[in-house]
């Protein structure tokens, strides 16, 4: 921080499970701060206004793009988080150029042929759930599969194969894996793709991966195995652990405000598609999964930040800007809005934000009034969090009911 050193290296610790860590306080009043990353020790600014990270987010003199050497990841990162295996760490004209050609298979269309399938995958969580009786990690049983299944289907992935991911993900974003370890599962996940991509070259399915290929095929534009290597990824890490986090905490959240679930029990159709954009900015789960680069000295509210140095855009900070969201730190599901930076902002916008959010919807709108005694099993400050972790969220959410 300017002026005075913080303790401790960043990322900090959150207070409580909603509400951001004390350190924020300074420096949201600075907006533009510094600080120093665990692992790596490098010292990089933080951005915690909202206008502020917008701004940044649109401006061409950013870059998305890790293979600089001062790019804020504060783990040590190994060589293969350098190789930018996703469009998300590209940067224009490249990014827009790979980002359309996945777009085909996120568009409104698209998603919501998906309804059908998804709402029998979530009731057939819920009879699982049900059937293992309480008390149970609802977590592991049913906030964890829900995506992975949904995914999986999309891919065209066997079913027996979905625990293989779920465990790869948690390694490479839950936060507490070694750097040898995330290695490890970034060599195991890569020989996984290329296989996928190779036997869907062969025999093709009424999966997502080879309606894509087939897409790009009949139009005459070359769809690289680059790009169907990235579109998977992207898929199996932002599709799947993003919204689990979301299914638990979101869940959670609502069971810690009575009064705010009731309002989206007495009028769920109404009521759930701006409960799950507040319940979004509460958790903000990628609050520290903005990070970029400066390309040139860029002055912003009256600091320079020098050409070559590492920024990070904190979203949880943003999306408790009191001026743009009045008593930031309270769940009001009714003043839900799509402006918050829980999806992120501008060209690197999340591609899957409606996927993420129809499975949201579906699930909150099922599972109460399946299970409408449900409740936590433990308090809630005292459920173990994934703390410095890429995505924020629960390692476990026990829960009970009355049987």
């Amino acid at each position: 921080m300017s002026g005075t050193e913080a303790e401790e290296t960043f990322p900090y610790k959150r207070q409580c499970p909603f509400t951001p860590p004390k350190q924020y306080e300074e420096m949201i009043g600075e907006d533009v701060s510094q600080v120093t990353l665990t692992g790596s020790g490098l010292r990089i600014w933080t951005i915690t206004g909202y206008h502020t990270i917008r701004t940044i987010l649109t401006d061409p003199r950013i870059s998305a793009s890790r293979k600089h050497d001062n790019f804020p990841f504060y783990f040590i990162a190994p060589p293969e988080f350098r190789t930018e295996t996703s469009f998300i760490g590209y940067d224009a004209p490249e990014h827009t150029a790979t980002r359309r050609k996945a777009a085909v298979t996120f568009t409104n269309r698209q998603v919501k042929r998906l309804r059908p399938r998804i709402v029998e995958i979530v009731n057939d969580h819920i009879d699982k759930l049900l059937e293992m009786g309480p008390v149970v990690d609802f977590h592991h049983a049913f906030s964890l599969p829900v995506p992975m299944t949904v995914i999986c289907e999309l891919l065209g992935i066997p079913h027996d194969e979905h625990e293989f991911f779920i465990k790869h993900g948690t390694c490479l974003l839950g936060g507490h894996s070694t750097p040898e370890q995330r290695q490890a599962a970034i060599v195991e996940v890569n020989a996984y793709v290329n296989d996928l991509i190779a036997i869907k070259e062969r025999e093709p399915g009424d999966d997502l991966l080879s309606r894509a290929m087939a897409e790009y095929a009949a139009s005459g534009e070359e769809y690289t195995k680059r790009d169907l290597f990235n579109m998977i990824r992207l898929l199996m890490n932002g599709g799947h652990e993003t919204t689990a986090s979301m299914l638990s905490l979101g869940t959670a959240c609502l069971l810690e405000n009575p009064d705010q679930l009731k309002l989206l029990l007495d009028d769920p159709e109404g009521m759930i598609d701006s409960a799950v954009e507040e319940l979004v900015r509460i958790a903000t789960i990628g609050d520290t999964a903005i990070p970029r680069v400066a390309l040139e000295d860029i002055e912003i509210a009256g600091k320079v930040i020098r050409k070559g140095d590492g920024i990070l855009c904190l979203g949880l900070a943003g999306n408790r800007d009191p001026e743009v969201f009045p008593e930031p730190d309270r769940l009001i599901l009714e003043r839900g809005t799509r402006k918050h930076l829980g999806f992120g902002y501008g060209l690197h916008h999340c591609i899957g934000a409606d996927l993420a959010r129809l499975e949201m919807q579906i699930v909150w709108t099922t599972l109460f009034q399946r299970i409408p005694s449900l409740r936590l099993a433990k308090p809630f400050n005292e459920i173990p969090r994934k703390e410095g972790a890429v995505i924020y969220g629960l390692w476990e959410l026990p829960v009970t009911w009355d049987a």
